[in-house]
């Protein structure tokens, strides 16, 4: 094979991979609105306090520490501890959990029956909250996540592939990111349970339920409350999942919540009611960009990347404004 045409292979398998890391992201919003109607803003800033409390519990660092010397006059930071990942991962899923229940009890528990609009912008609100909470918790400042997954490019790719190139060939293998190869196995194990955990669970059915019809729902005996608090401990499991990978790949930072705009086109694509569209999506928009970056950007200044899949999402809105797995709504007047 051409060098060519190996680098072409190249790009596509990255685009892959990044597009993984996207549909995790996008997961988040399709459970939040399948079951509830609303789009939540604050998914991307979830999988940034998501990261930051993974990391403050690892690192055995004490939450609120600036505020509490700055009130006491303390020098306090650090508990003198440090945890394994496994332990950090299951207590951050514990936290996750209790915030669902939270915002399920003192937001979204009295904004049943609100227009779609004042939801959302509850969700803004909840976005903002969070961040600033975050900041007050855990500090504003970079932070190295560490649970074990290897970083880098993978070696044996690198080797298997030189061969590949045709005699004479200047070609020295794919990089492929051992990071972003986990994070597509963890996607895909992620969206079959999901899926498997919608089709033949009895709260999935429950959830299905919901989605279809609040009143019709409550009617044979189901526990809205019950089944929202569900819907957003699996969201925060999900924005944990996909904080970890890409706080694991470039930092736990703040920049870390603008993932969300990147998850948006994603979901233009896939559907705002699909598991599957939501993965399928992320794999055209991550495969897509990198390829016309790769192609075209050198001729038009590069950093395409920046706005290709807005555009591409945009050309769905106005032919195929449901998405390739989402529902056509029709409305009798």
């Amino acid at each position: 094979m051409s060098a060519a045409f190996l680098n072409t292979l190249e790009v596509m398998a990255n685009g892959l991979m990044a597009g993984v890391l996207y549909a995790l992201v996008a997961l988040g919003f399709v459970l939040i609105y399948k079951a509830s109607g609303i789009f939540n803003y604050a998914q991307g800033v979830m999988a940034l306090f998501a990261a930051l409390t993974l990391v403050g519990i690892m690192e055995g660092q004490v939450p609120f520490s600036h505020l509490i010397n700055a009130v006491l006059g303390t020098d306090v930071h650090h508990f003198g501890w440090h945890l394994p990942a496994l332990v950090g991962i299951v207590l951050t899923i514990a936290i996750m959990v209790l915030f669902a229940w939270f915002v399920q009890q003192v937001i979204f528990k009295h904004l049943v029956g609100q227009e779609p609009i004042i939801l959302f912008m509850a969700t803004i609100g909840l976005a903002y909250f969070m961040e600033g909470f975050g900041d007050m918790m855990w500090g504003s400042d970079i932070k190295t996540l560490n649970v074990g997954l290897p970083q880098g490019g993978s070696f044996a790719i690198e080797d298997i592939t030189r061969t590949w190139a045709a005699e004479g060939e200047r070609y020295y293998g794919m990089y492929i990111d051992n990071l972003d190869m986990i994070a597509t196995m963890v996607a895909a194990v992620l969206v079959g349970a999901l899926v498997l955990f919608s089709q033949y669970t009895k709260q999935g059915r429950a959830m299905r339920a919901v989605a279809d019809d609040h009143q019709a729902a409550l009617s044979v005996g189901i526990n809205l409350n019950f089944i929202w608090v569900l819907v957003w401990s699996l969201a925060g499991f999900v924005a944990l999942v996909a904080g970890i990978m890409w706080g694991a790949k470039s930092g736990v930072q703040f920049s870390l919540s603008l993932i969300a705009l990147k998850a948006l086109p994603v979901l233009m694509l896939g559907g705002f009611t699909s598991i599957p569209g939501a993965i399928v999506g992320g794999l055209i928009i991550g495969v897509g960009e990198k390829l016309f970056e790769f192609w075209i950007g050198p001729l038009v200044g590069g950093a395409t990347e920046n706005w290709f899949a807005y555009v591409l999402a945009l050309l769905f809105l106005v032919f195929r404004p449901q998405g390739l797995f989402g529902e056509k709504i029709i409305e009798r007047v």
